[in-house]
């Protein structure tokens, strides 16, 4: 139980993703002008982001807004609004979810088809994420889907020059609660590594893959209770992937054996490969075999503890050197492979 005293934040009570989506229509409602007279200077941030959005995916310079209609779950898309009875807005609006079940095809084509049916122009199709999501993911909704995104980065940036100008509590809680959520993540700067929570951890994914070529991140679930995860670094090794993972703290060497007849045997003769240039290096203390082999696709074949590589638990992280030790693994990974 929290017994902070600090002012209450709507949003940190209504913390779902219907929440959020209420948020937003009822947001895109005040950019018609007829709510100019309620208050002008909310009546003018929506327009500016009504505007913001379609110049992501129309080449339009500036839209002269005279009417604006928003609202939620059209076939089953979680934001709508039409503006000026000539373009059609969906937003797919995401807090910790992501895109699943091809369902950002679906409501492109629902739209697309309702779009040519009223004479519209082609539709907006906005990925709104005020959570956080790995690049690989967001870039495959851009290229595969056809959704623009826009992060909670771009909304902490669009909203910053309204702060102060906008009384309203809804807005301001909506900005205040994003701000805090990325406050959170960079927590990762300033914690001690054995005081990292969960957004601590995609903090420091976010930093990592803005470094290198990661091939993702995100929530893994296990048997164990899952973890926060990133991958990277994949090679070949005889038809089989063999790379990098880190399990929120211990960091492992894993191979993926698509045969199920011979997981075991190519399993141990990768651990073999790669424990003897371990051994070459003098990395017999830092990288070792791990408790237990397992059997699925996806195994471990050896696991560096957080202190090699992170930092002792009451240290804050020093990001050039994480780095550079990673890169040492890229390196060791590499050498196996000659």
């Amino acid at each position: 139980m929290n017994t902070e005293s600090k002012k209450p934040n709507l949003f940190e009570c209504a913390t779902k993703e219907l929440s959020q989506d209420g948020f937003f229509a009822w947001f895109l409602q005040w950019a018609d002008p007829n709510n100019n007279q309620y208050s002008c200077e909310l009546c003018a941030c929506a327009q500016e982001f009504i505007k913001m959005l379609v110049r992501k995916q129309l080449p339009v310079d500036d839209i002269e807004i005279k009417e604006v209609n928003a609202g939620r779950q059209w076939e089953n898309i979680d934001i709508w609004a039409m503006i000026n009875s000539e373009i059609l807005l969906i937003i797919e609006d995401k807090t910790f979810t992501k895109e699943h079940s091809n369902q950002l095809s679906k409501y492109k084509e629902t739209a697309e088809k309702w779009c040519k049916d009223n004479n519209y122009q082609p539709p907006v199709c906005i990925y709104l994420k005020t959570g956080s999501e790995s690049e690989a993911s967001l870039k495959d909704v851009e290229t595969k889907y056809g959704f623009c995104v826009v992060t909670r980065n771009d909304l902490i940036e669009f909203f910053e020059p309204y702060r102060i100008g906008i009384k309203n509590d809804i807005l301001s809680d909506f900005v205040d609660r994003i701000n805090f959520q990325e406050t959170r993540e960079k927590s990762f700067e300033a914690l001690p590594v054995k005081d990292w929570h969960y957004d601590s951890w995609a903090g420091f994914y976010r930093f990592l893959e803005s470094k290198l070529p990661l091939d993702g991140w995100g929530y893994v679930a296990n048997p164990a209770g899952g973890f926060i995860g990133a991958w990277w670094h994949f090679r070949d090794y005889e038809g089989n992937s063999v790379y990098l993972q880190i399990e929120q703290g211990k960091l492992c060497f894993k191979i993926e054996v698509c045969s199920e007849e011979n997981r075991g045997v190519v399993r141990n003769k990768w651990h073999s490969v790669l424990m003897l240039k371990v051994q070459s290096k003098g990395k017999s203390d830092e990288i070792r075999k791990p408790q237990r082999f397992g059997s699925g696709a996806y195994m471990t074949v050896a696991a560096i503890e957080r202190t090699h590589w992170l930092g002792i638990d009451d240290t804050v992280i020093d990001k050039e050197k994480v780095l550079d030790k990673l890169r040492e693994y890229e390196r060791l990974l590499d050498d196996c492979l000659q």
